[in-house]
């Protein structure tokens, strides 16, 4: 299959992993993702993930916690996620390294750019975890520091939606879809693409972020392909 993104970047919520739990993860999850991850790769296309937490921990939560130990939990979090992942894709026969952003070793490399681009030109999916290595930092803005380290072409934002809205479609049946939206036009709707310094790190390196529902089975291959018709594409000019 001919495809418009060589290398792109996906982030995937952390709640992807747990499916129907409350918390943790779930196998059959687990599974469908790497059966929706796996046939982009086996027709060649170089694969960058990185995965929230949501699925162990969401930040302070409540507990009155310190901010800066609650966004380091939150970074461990991801670790565990990354390893989750990366057995999965193994067992399945999908090449895979993770790199974190913090020394841990044994558990995973300390990021590296030059080995995660090797990495990437021998075909292997690279997971990127333990966000930035800085508290105060989303996994948003971990997402787009590293899709712009790592020459990805677009930032993919898998979601349970096929795109962003004028409001939430799960509450207003008249929200609209768009196909495209200026970065200028997104920041001034007030839209939630991303937190707001990743979406500033999109906008100034022209970086495209296509919004999509990763649960289609036919979404992956088709955004890969351009195909904007079940996404939303943010950009800088609007085609």
């Amino acid at each position: 299959m001919a495809y418009k993104y060589k290398r792109v970047l996906i982030k995937i919520s952390g709640e992807a992993l747990k499916g129907n739990l409350d918390s943790g993860y779930d196998p059959d999850a687990v599974q469908h993702l790497v059966e929706r991850i796996r046939p982009v790769v086996d027709n060649g296309v170089e694969l960058v993930l990185v995965f929230g937490a949501g699925n162990i921990w969401r930040g302070v939560n409540g507990t009155g916690m310190d901010r800066v130990s609650a966004d380091y939990m939150g970074m461990l979090a991801t670790v565990m996620n990354a390893i989750c992942m990366k057995d999965a894709m193994e067992n399945a026969g999908i090449s895979t390294i993770v790199q974190t952003s913090i020394p841990m070793e044994p558990v995973a490399d300390r990021y590296n750019r030059d080995a995660a681009l090797r990495a990437l030109d021998a075909g292997k999916v690279v997971i990127f975890a333990g966000g930035t290595g800085s508290p105060f930092f989303t996994t948003d803005t971990t997402a787009t520091l590293r899709a712009l380290e790592t020459n990805c072409q677009a930032v993919l934002k898998a979601t349970k939606v096929d795109g962003i809205y004028t409001a939430d479609p799960f509450k207003d049946p008249t929200a609209a879809r768009f196909q495209t939206i200026s970065y200028e036009d997104a920041l001034g709707r007030r839209l939630k693409v991303m937190d707001s310094t990743a979406f500033s790190m999109c906008s100034d390196n022209d970086l495209p972020i296509i919004v999509f529902n990763f649960s289609n089975p036919e979404s992956l291959d088709k955004v890969l392909s351009g195909d904007t018709s079940i996404a939303t594409v943010v950009c800088r000019h609007q085609p």
